[in-house]
């Protein structure tokens, strides 16, 4: 396990993973994955977790964002961010790597 600069967490994004893992007794960790399937082809998949070997983490204020060894190549670039507006509250990414994306924002075509 390595850390790295190819993926980012915002403060803001890293202050809400902090809150939520707090208060469900986690450690700070935010593992995203990328799974097939959704309205674009690929949809992005949040969870707590632990680091396990070979993802690939980024840390941000003492909170870590993790990746798979699988999923790493199709979100190499990406920032994570937190974003609160009309439409609601969810964590975000923006992904160099996605050529289209969909009305819900949570699917992605390569």
């Amino acid at each position: 396990m390595g850390f790295v600069t190819q993926l980012t967490l915002t403060e803001s994004a890293a202050r809400r993973v902090a809150l939520i893992a707090d208060k469900q007794a986690k450690p700070a960790v935010l593992r995203l994955a990328v799974d097939g399937g959704g309205c674009a082809g690929f949809t992005y998949r949040f969870a707590l977790g632990e680091p396990e070997e070979g993802d690939t983490i980024a840390e941000t204020s003492g909170v870590r964002l993790v990746v798979d060894p699988v999923s790493v190549d199709l979100l190499d670039g990406s920032e994570v961010d937190y974003v609160e507006d009309l439409g609601g509250a969810a964590f975000k990414v923006k992904n160099p790597n996605a050529a289209s994306g969909c009305g819900c924002g949570s699917s992605f075509g390569i």
